[in-house]
């Protein structure tokens, strides 16, 4: 294994040296758990939302972070297709695949925003045969799975958006990552809605193989996510019980043994701080995800921001 860097990085200069660090297998590309933001990444959401649009939004820490991370996955790894999970597209008992042919449709799947941020534009594609693939690799591993395409609904996020498209956890950070047209293939795929460590950490496994195909596996969502408490968000008004749990998740992620890290990762969802940082458990359960496709290998914390981490499974 190669050597990486195993400080908590929380400034430029450290998470591009952590990133730089990552072995660059082309042949094994690591699965990634990514802080995928909020609607503030692509402008001012028009009212004051705490210290969302401070931190998360487009001159914020997080912005900064994806405008190198995006660049530097694709420069490192050259791969030939993107795979996203997203903590806003989940189904129960099916997985459901995009096959959206030539250019995929985007699902503004936020409300009571700024019109301008319903006319953002992300350019991608996507890919039949990759598809159809994932959807085989799902079949294989005993689940029912289908592709579905841009003339049907796609499924309910956890808010009851269904329409077709790339939802906004891709989309918006997708944009400040690898620019406003992409020319690689993007497919997504739901996550499962039972929410569990568990049923999620399954869902990773079985994309495994495709990091051997140089195919990027990325799963979006954020660790801290209490739209109940928007103080919650930025760690200057964040209260104790927060910044505990964000402790936990980079202690967690800090376990060399991968067996005791899984463990201490599915801990994560007892611990005193979880609910108060998740009411609900879709933007943390895609953590899950990228885990399970990389589960044998180093853990590396690529940005160990408060509430904003992205981390590498090698």
């Amino acid at each position: 294994m190669s050597s990486v860097n195993t400080s908590v990085p929380v400034t430029q200069e450290a998470w591009r040296a952590a990133i730089a660090s990552l072995p660059a297998t082309l042949d094994n590309i690591p699965s990634f758990f990514f802080a995928h933001g909020s609607p503030a990444l692509a402008g001012n959401l028009g009212m004051g939302r705490g210290g969302i649009q401070e931190y998360q939004g487009p001159e914020g820490p997080l912005a900064k972070f994806m405008k190198d991370f995006g660049p530097a996955l694709l420069e490192k790894y050259k791969p030939k297709a993107i795979v996203v999970f997203s903590a806003h597209w989940e189904t129960m008992g099916e997985r459901l695949v995009t096959d959206y042919g030539d250019e995929n449709p985007l699902l503004y799947d936020y409300y009571g925003f700024p019109s301008e941020l319903y006319k953002l534009k992300f350019k991608s594609r996507g890919d039949a045969d990759i598809a159809n693939k994932i959807v085989q690799l799902y079949k294989d591993a005993g689940y029912l799975a289908r592709t579905t395409n841009k003339l049907e609904p796609r499924g309910e996020d956890g808010r009851g958006f269904a329409g077709p498209g790339l939802d906004h956890g891709v989309f918006v950070p997708f944009r400040l990552m690898f620019g406003e047209e992409l020319d690689i293939p993007v497919i997504q795929v739901s996550i499962d809605s039972k929410l569990t460590p568990e049923s999620n950490w399954k869902l990773g496994q079985v994309v495994n193989s495709l990091r051997r195909e140089q195919i990027l596996v990325l799963s979006g969502g954020l660790p801290i996510h209490n739209l109940r408490d928007f103080a919650s968000f930025h760690p200057s008004s964040a209260k104790p019980i927060h910044h505990s749990f964000h402790q936990a998740i980079l202690d967690a992620l800090m376990k060399s043994d991968p067996s005791s890290r899984k463990q201490a990762l599915y801990d994560l969802t007892k611990h005193e701080g979880f609910r108060a940082c998740n009411p609900r458990e879709e933007h943390f359960v895609p953590l899950y995800v990228a885990a399970g496709a990389g589960e044998d290998g180093e853990a590396v914390i690529l940005n160990g921001m408060y509430g904003i981490s992205t981390v590498a499974f090698l």
